[in-house]
């Protein structure tokens, strides 16, 4: 996997570097990767997926996940987000298969929702600095640009906080959005994520913003 600089993400990171709101800040970090195996990309890519014929063979149900790994494609695509994790954080060690339970299907609709009621003041923010179309709609044409959307396969990665790499001090909330297209050869990934000012500032944190997300979620027609 190779990083890509791409111009068009560079406008959105910057923006969504560190956006303090007050009592807290929003966090968003959107990255290209090719699929092409660079340095020590074969001798991993060969690792999990012997991890996962393993786990294969020792499955007893051919109804249970384990039967979509069946398939070299989907295995494939498989260490391609798994690759993408590791060449983000090279210091954390993925499963493969803990991995796989992670991911999540996903529409563009799906991000779309979660990404409006999530980021509603960034888009705010963004609103007010800029004059050429919402965050989503500049998001919309960076990834197009890039990846081409309407080949991609888009995929939510939701570890538990054993498993998340991205969790940092006085988080809120979330969000981890992985874009791939089989043609180009390519994935995107796109984190963002809300952090407590109280907390790093030394108070208590009582956790009603997570309360208050969660009321959110669970209206969302998923």
């Amino acid at each position: 996997m190779k990083y890509l600089e791409y111009t068009p993400f560079d406008r959105i990171n910057a923006f969504l570097d560190h956006l303090n709101l007050g009592e807290r800040t929003l966090k968003g970090c959107i990255e290209a990767y090719s699929c092409k195996h660079t340095g020590s990309d074969k001798r991993l890519s060969l690792s999990l997926e012997n991890e996962i014929l393993d786990y294969l063979g020792n499955s007893p149900d051919a109804d249970s996940p384990a039967e979509y790994l069946s398939s070299r494609s989907s295995r494939k695509m498989l260490i391609y987000l798994i690759l993408t994790l590791y060449h983000m954080y090279p210091d954390y060690d993925f499963s493969a298969v803990k991995a796989h339970q992670f991911f999540t299907e996903e529409t563009w609709d799906g991000f779309k929702q979660i990404f409006d009621s999530y980021m509603s003041d960034a888009s705010k923010e963004w609103k007010e600095a800029n004059e050429d179309g919402s965050l989503l709609e500049t998001l919309y044409k960076a990834l197009d640009e890039v990846i081409n959307l309407s080949e991609c396969e888009v995929y939510s990665y939701d570890p538990n906080s054993d498993a998340d790499p991205f969790i940092e001090k006085g988080a809120l909330w979330s969000y981890n959005f992985f874009f791939y297209n089989r043609k180009l050869k390519r994935v995107v990934c796109f984190h963002f994520s809300s952090l407590s000012n109280l907390v790093s500032d030394g108070f208590a944190f009582d956790g009603s913003y997570y309360e208050e997300d969660g009321e959110i979620f669970d209206d969302m027609d998923m």
